[in-house]
């Protein structure tokens, strides 16, 4: 990143070579490692692709492994508001930047947070590219009737001053999420780690308007983007697809994971009942043979063996 204590406090726990993609305005970061089928895992607020560092390390032996930081967070540019929109369809068309531009095809899609929707929406953009769907603590649909935001989420939505003071000023939000996000203490090295990229209030600037684009009612900017991906979410439903569940995740509960069952029957699931919101912090060894198995189990003959 060009900044000696940011690059250090990263040394250790992600030590993969950087690429960028040059997108209008700003510059994209992505990790692409190893060779192989593709697998692409798409982070969410407040993480970065490091969330995902042990799956890439465990994955690359088998796969073309890709993982960006979207603009604003991890090692990605950080531009303000009159260089770049911070939306969800800005998310969207930058990962569909980046998966045709890499012409990524037979792609197994890996989503966590946020990641989900603008994942899944991508996918749905181009579903000829998609292979498999592992899911990961997230939605890509409007919230289950009866739910309501967790009153932290809720009070940075839509509170005006405040939020803004504690998100940007003092990064409340991914302090918390470090702290809360799992049920095993993350090391205080690993805690670092993610918080290296959001070190100034400018770099924060992203926590805040993912917060703020949450789509709860049609007022919201990224409402009606986000309901055609809930109303067209089924025509994926013929792919293989993983849900892995951290069952103690108090954002992303279990009544999200009944809405994927539902929607999506015949879909694998493995729960994991100690683990939190980041499932891959809490469950790295469990996790990786989950989503190896998977993609061993559903790997399409080769040529010659099919009848």
């Amino acid at each position: 990143m060009g900044d000696a204590r940011i690059d250090a406090a990263l040394a250790e726990h992600f030590p993969f070579s950087g690429r960028w993609l040059e997108l209008d305005g700003a510059r994209l970061h992505y990790v692409d490692e190893g060779t192989g089928p593709p697998v692409l895992m798409v982070h969410g607020n407040p993480s970065w692709s490091l969330l995902f560092r042990g799956l890439i390390a465990g994955l690359r032996g088998e796969h073309r492994v890709i993982a960006p930081d979207h603009v604003g967070c991890g090692l990605s540019d950080k531009p303000d508001q009159a260089r770049y929109p911070y939306t969800l369809r800005r998310r969207v068309a930058d990962l569909g930047a980046l998966i045709d531009r890499l012409d990524l095809g037979g792609l197994t899609l890996v989503v966590h947070d946020w990641g989900g929707m603008i994942g899944l929406a991508a996918a749905l953009e181009r579903p000829a590219r998609i292979a498999r769907l592992v899911i990961l603590n997230t939605a890509a649909f409007l919230m289950p009737a009866g739910k309501r935001l967790p009153w932290t989420l809720w009070f940075t939505k839509h509170v005006p001053v405040l939020p803004a003071l504690l998100v940007q000023g003092l990064n409340a939000f991914a302090r918390g999420a470090a702290r809360w996000g799992v049920v095993r203490p993350m090391p205080a090295d690993v805690r670092a780690a993610y918080l290296a990229p959001y070190d100034t209030w400018h770099n924060r600037l992203a926590t805040l308007r993912f917060v703020q684009n949450i789509p709860i009612s049609p007022a919201d900017e990224s409402y009606m983007l986000a309901r055609w991906v809930d109303e067209h979410l089924a025509e994926l439903a013929d792919r293989p697809m993983l849900i892995c569940w951290g069952e103690r995740d108090f954002v992303f509960d279990l009544d999200y994971l009944a809405e994927w069952q539902r929607r999506f029957p015949d879909a694998e699931v493995r729960r994991f009942p100690s683990a939190g919101h980041y499932l891959p912090e809490d469950e790295p060894d469990a996790l990786l043979e989950a989503v190896r198995g998977f993609l061993r189990r559903t790997a399409p003959a080769p040529a010659g063996a099919r009848q």
